[in-house]
């Protein structure tokens, strides 16, 4: 939440996309030492909590728990879906999108506060799961072809959902009593498509 907050405050103040990404990254690493601080002086068994976590696992939440997350996710997808035509209208320009009557900095807060929900939720209860964010959004613009925001947002929400069930699924398979983390399959499986679509990307533009 504290991250969160400081991602909001830091937005209405900076305006370029490439400061946001090395004050994000800088924030990670903060963060990322202070998890290692912690990790240093926990007990074993909250140790051991942590690490399974930090591997993923989409069976470890209760009903409750679930309600809350389907709660704050229906919220995030919301937001989203209200932001589709300032999303479109960037995809020309700022000067375009601020001629449409576009609140460009409004925009770009409800947009990070969209994400922070979707993204801060899952991994909440979740644990960090990796590849799905990154490789199904671009999978879909490459099989649909299109860059309508409209018909994006679905299709990646239901493309994202199946494919993470689909690595459960696979999770589950090597043996009944013990699941495999989560990451391991969405890692095997996306990294072999994240470096398809860069060498893609590279044949096309030459």
């Amino acid at each position: 939440v504290l991250v969160f907050v400081l991602i909001i405050a830091i937005a209405r103040f900076v305006q370029d996309n490439t400061s946001l990404l090395i004050i994000g990254l800088m924030i990670s690493a903060a963060t990322s030492s202070m998890v290692a601080m912690l990790q240093f002086v926990s007990k074993a068994e909250d140790l051991q909590t942590f690490i399974i976590w930090s591997m993923g696992s989409v069976g470890s939440t209760n009903w409750q728990e679930v309600k809350i997350l389907a709660l704050v996710v229906l919220v995030g997808i919301g937001i989203a879906v209200s932001q589709v035509k300032s999303l479109n209208a960037l995809l020309l320009g700022e000067s375009y999108a601020r001629s449409l009557g576009i609140n460009i900095s409004s925009s770009r807060l409800w947009i990070v506060v969209s994400t922070s929900l979707l993204a801060g939720s899952v991994t909440a209860f979740c644990g960090p799961i990796a590849f799905v964010g990154l490789a199904v959004p671009h999978l879909v613009r490459l099989a649909v072809q299109t860059a309508n925001h409209k018909i994006l947002l679905p299709l990646v929400a239901m493309a994202g959902a199946s494919m993470l069930l689909l690595c459960d699924v696979f999770a589950h398979l090597p043996n009944r009593t013990q699941v495999l983390p989560i990451n391991v399959i969405t890692s095997l499986i996306g990294a072999p498509l994240v470096i398809w679509m860069i060498v893609r990307n590279k044949k096309v533009s030459v």
